[in-house]
């Protein structure tokens, strides 16, 4: 994160998989000091900033024999991030793939997360249409949404995010290595920011999709045309949607908008 010049981060943790899937003998306080401490060690030996999203396997919640719903995943999971929160856990997600796993089943553990001071930070509209953002929308009252780019499929649904400046978490390269879109030239990011909603770019799992957030950038400009203005812009983005502190945040845009007037002075960059 250093070397690409990220100055925070809100990554995503499934603190299920490890206490309950795998034999590792590891509780969740384990796992807090964990994160602390690298977390710590991060910022005192790079500067970078991290919060967490402790979130949801969702297809952890519909393995079972008959196909069913069990909340006990989801019930868990919110246990822990309430108690991480005096551990940098700023937001309350939801992973995994899909098809066969909706939203819907999932609102009590959101609703009370929302309850707590978390964002509701789910991933919908990647595997799944619209409905499944839609779902993210109306029953877990998504902040800011995981994907969400086949929302494009609905009209109806681009003027809801629009109007209610709910964000987007785009990720190109991934959407294109799952095949979403064969080509980059399928992707609807640029119609998307054309309508007005709110989005930012990702790099979703970086060794996974073996990429950085630099080369996200670097696509925008390549594959989509952005100039130093749009990706500034965008870049913004995620400083402005954040869970992080108030006055965290207000430091990191103070700091982006010094950088920005410094590098790129002669050029608009609202």
């Amino acid at each position: 994160m250093a070397a690409q010049n990220i100055r925070y981060r809100e990554l995503t943790f499934t603190p299920f998989t490890h206490t309950h899937q795998q034999d590792k003998g590891l509780t969740i306080d384990d796992l807090l000091e964990g994160l602390d401490a690298g977390r710590a060690a991060a910022q005192a030996d790079f500067g970078v900033e991290m919060r967490w999203v402790f979130d949801i396997n969702r297809n952890i919640a519909f393995r079972n024999s008959a196909g069913m719903y069990d909340p006990y995943p989801a019930e868990r999971t919110l246990a822990y991030a309430l108690q991480g929160r005096d551990h940098g856990v700023v937001g309350f997600g939801l992973g995994g793939y899909e098809v066969g796993a909706p939203p819907e089943p999932f609102r009590h553990a959101f609703v009370a997360a929302k309850e707590a001071g978390l964002l509701s930070v789910p991933h919908a509209g990647e595997t799944e249409g619209a409905p499944s953002v839609w779902g993210a929308v109306t029953a877990l009252e998504a902040d800011r949404i995981g994907h969400g780019v086949r929302a494009v499929e609905d009209p109806g649904l681009l003027t809801l995010l629009r109007d209610r400046q709910i964000p987007l978490e785009l990720n190109p390269t991934s959407n294109i290595c799952l095949g979403v879109y064969r080509r980059f030239a399928e992707h609807p990011i640029r119609h998307l920011d054309r309508m007005g909603l709110k989005i930012t770019v990702n790099s979703d799992d970086p060794p996974l999709f073996n990429t950085t957030l630099c080369q996200e950038y670097a696509r925008l400009a390549d594959e989509f045309g952005y100039d130093r203005r749009g990706l500034l812009r965008l870049a913004r983005n995620a400083f402005e949607v954040t869970a992080v502190e108030s006055d965290l945040k207000a430091a990191l845009l103070g700091e982006f908008d010094e950088w920005a007037e410094t590098h790129y002075s002669n050029e608009e960059v609202q």
